[in-house]
């Protein structure tokens, strides 16, 4: 694991290696055709998986991804929450979430993201007893997030973890779109500060993350995990917006998902 690294976000001229994703995306159809099916289906015969979002896509935008896992045999469905805007377009109260805060204190969109992931535990726990076995949970980018913090509060429910391009360190704090978002007033330290309390509870079950030193969104060391030190990271050189068409990312994550089956 890399130490020693100054968070910050992506160099802007990073931004433009994004157009990648649109080679990506064009690929799709023969990436689809020619999934990896080295390992019997049967081995992998419906094991729930759940495929998470990143910020601002659906599940729409992962049906490709989802298809080529269940053509692998996993029973994959999406999160079903619609679009995902860190809970900026939902109406909830601050009493409505589980995590341990200051509800005196004044929030102005932070509270998002903790309100998809209590969202997110109730759907995983039930999938979870739909199935009688534990969830895989596959993230991208701030769903990667939100899949972390399910298997933290829900260990019992959860037998792995796959992030590709997740800003596991300050949020969106060190990314390209911090400062958007600090300019709606949402405060981006106080999200820094609750994430980093909540490693104090580690994740359990085994992480992947896969990370690109490419990418133009996330910051590269703000999605190097320090404090789980059995993650495993898989280095691509892949563009953010993409990583959820990319065939080579796809095999990562199947035979993450296969190595969690065979233990």
């Amino acid at each position: 694991m890399e130490t020693n690294l100054d968070l910050a976000p992506p160099p802007r001229n990073m931004y433009l290696k994004e157009l990648r994703a649109a080679l990506d995306i064009a690929r799709l159809p023969g990436a689809i055709a020619n999934s990896y099916l080295q390992k019997a289906e049967s081995v992998r015969h419906n094991k729930p998986v759940i495929l998470i979002p990143g910020f601002g896509a659906g599940d729409r935008a992962t049906a490709p991804f989802r298809q080529f896992l269940n053509k692998a045999g996993y029973a994959c469905q999406g999160w079903k929450l619609g679009r995902n805007l860190a809970g900026l377009n939902l109406e909830f109260d601050a009493s409505d979430i589980s995590w341990d805060f200051d509800r005196s204190r004044a929030h102005n969109g932070e509270l998002g993201v903790p309100y998809l992931c209590d969202l997110m535990v109730r759907r995983t726990r039930m999938l979870a007893e739909q199935y009688d076995e534990a969830v895989a949970l596959v993230g991208w980018s701030l769903g990667g997030c939100i899949a972390r913090e399910v298997a933290r509060d829900l260990p019992e429910s959860v037998r792995c973890v796959v992030t590709m391009g997740t800003p596991v360190h300050g949020g969106p704090k060190y990314t390209a779109g911090g400062e958007r978002l600090a300019q709606r007033g949402i405060d981006l330290d106080w999200i820094e500060l609750e994430a980093s309390r909540r490693e104090s509870r580690p994740i359990t079950c085994p992480v992947t993350s896969i990370v690109s030193r490419s990418d133009g969104i996330v910051g590269y060391a703000a999605a190097i995990d320090r404090s789980n030190t059995s993650v495993e990271h898989i280095h691509v050189d892949a563009s953010h917006l993409g990583m959820a068409f990319n065939k080579n990312i796809w095999n990562l994550t199947l035979e993450a998902l296969d190595r969690t089956v065979a233990e």
